[in-house]
């Protein structure tokens, strides 16, 4: 059970669905967008052996784009888009959405202390319910394993995960520190079905899942050959099947199983703030502050940040044999998800990253764009002995000797064109001049490093250019 920012698993399958004029108003996936997304897909699963992976995409506000890769299971050779995956601990932000909504109704306070509906949880009436859903009850995580731990294998209830983990001392007073805990989840969960009197699925169902359109189901019933197999990988080992957890053990924590299309409906949702109101989705997306002020993004269920400048909401999750990842870019009414049947790797993570830059290309950096332009032409004028002395300074026309333009041009000159010249890092300023450095690529797989200091400004001639080699 795990939530990740980064921070963020080949096979063959046509896209599930067909692209309607409304989708194709949405910036439809071309088909270069999808070879490169299947290349990106196939590689990973690959390289890391994770089975297979299960990925759809918004752009402008629409699904387009929706297919699965891989081996599901043992006893299925074809992949489907359709199929349930364990999405864990993305389902948490659908137990916080259920108690906003129920406090829409005026039938609980987020500000209510816990001991108002269970009173022997410990620290009860001292923890507030919005501190369950943002980690900071001090209630200990039942589950920090990567893996399933021994009791793991005999079913349970939420009752008993209460009984055993929320009925300790707490490990800190409630809303001084932040510790992600499930157990503060599986105690939320007891909250909404106790308030709303139904079971916390049927109260999703019923409020979230049939008005979206989204078929999901609890992952202890996402089992057999109809659905995913989980696997899992020792070390560097065989790929095996990995046995699922006994009943009962994700519960409000990580519950539900849904294909990556019907989760892709409720990031669609976010976007639109649809369903529920719109004061509820940004509550939702507020960052829960300690009493120094810091925060590490967290909200209620949901991660929020900044990735290349762009806003994000976020969540990854880890079940028995899964892992996911869901991250959605608000105003850009984009969203990427990937989930896989395998609890090793980063590869739902690291497609979801390059599956990022296909659909949302990195902003142009109008900034950097002339400084690095003119250092690429310095560069160039360097390894081929035409250097135009004007851009410099006269610090640096006095470290480019006879001799040090001499090794420039010789060394750097056999190695050609290169491939690529980019800014490595962010600029910074240094002794009153902009440092800025560069990574230089050439298609024999060379690289090597550039770090320049500039006057600042459009046309501040090079304190300094240095070319360096690289690992």
């Amino acid at each position: 059970m795990k939530f990740d920012l980064t921070s963020l698993a080949g096979a063959k399958l046509a896209l599930a669905f067909a692209l309607s004029p409304a989708v194709a108003n949405a910036q439809a996936i071309t088909p270069a967008e999808s070879a490169q997304i299947d290349r990106i897909v196939a590689s990973s699963l690959a390289s890391t052996g994770v089975p297979s992976a299960s990925v759809a995409i918004v752009r402008g506000g629409e699904i387009v784009f929706a297919k699965a890769y891989g081996k599901q299971s043992e006893t299925r050779p074809v992949a489907s888009a359709d199929l349930p995956y364990q999405i864990a601990s993305v389902s948490k932000q659908f137990t916080a959405a259920a108690m906003l909504l129920l406090e829409d109704e005026g039938k609980l306070n987020l500000d209510d202390k816990v001991s108002k509906y269970l009173p022997d949880i410990s620290g009860g009436d001292r923890i507030a319910l919005r501190q369950l859903l943002s980690h900071t009850s001090g209630l200990q995580d039942y589950w920090p394993q990567d893996y399933s731990f021994a009791d793991m294998a005999k079913p349970t209830t939420p009752q008993g995960i209460a009984d055993r983990w929320a009925k300790k001392p707490l490990d800190f007073e409630p809303g001084t520190q932040w510790q992600y805990s499930n157990t503060g989840y599986v105690v939320a969960g007891m909250i909404v079905e106790k308030v709303a009197g139904m079971p916390l699925l049927d109260f999703l169902d019923q409020r979230i899942f049939k008005p979206l359109g989204i078929k999901a189901i609890s992952q202890d019933l996402a089992i057999g050959p109809a659905y995913p197999q989980g696997y899992q990988r020792f070390a560097l080992g065989p790929v095996r099947v990995e046995k699922p957890a006994a009943p009962g053990w994700l519960y409000a924590a990580g519950e539900l199983s849904m294909s990556a299309r019907d989760l892709a409906k409720w990031d669609i949702a976010r976007m639109n703030r649809r369903l529920l109101p719109a004061e509820d989705w940004a509550e939702q997306e507020t960052p829960v502050r300690l009493p120094d002020g810091s925060t590490n993004g967290y909200g209620l269920g949901v991660v929020t940040g900044t990735i290349d400048g762009r806003r994000i909401v976020e969540h990854s999750g880890e079940a028995v044999g899964f892992l996911s990842e869901n991250i959605v870019y608000p105003d850009q009414k984009a969203a990427v998800v990937v989930l896989v049947n395998a609890d090793f790797s980063d590869a739902f993570t690291n497609i979801a990253q390059q599956v990022t830059k296909v659909v949302l290309p990195a902003p142009v950096d109008t900034a950097n764009a002339a400084t690095t332009a003119a250092a690429r032409k310095l560069f160039d004028q360097l390894r081929t002995g035409t250097l135009d002395r004007s851009l410099m300074t006269g610090n640096a026309n006095y470290y480019f000797t006879p001799v040090a333009l001499g090794d420039y041009q010789s060394s750097l000159g056999p190695l050609g064109v290169p491939k690529t010249f980019e800014l490595a890092r962010r600029p910074r300023l240094r002794g009153g001049f902009v440092n800025r450095n560069y990574r230089v690529t050439y298609p024999s797989g060379r690289t090597l490093n550039v770090v320049t200091y500039s006057e600042q400004g459009a046309n501040g001639r090079f304190e300094q250019f240095l070319v360096q080699p690289a690992e």
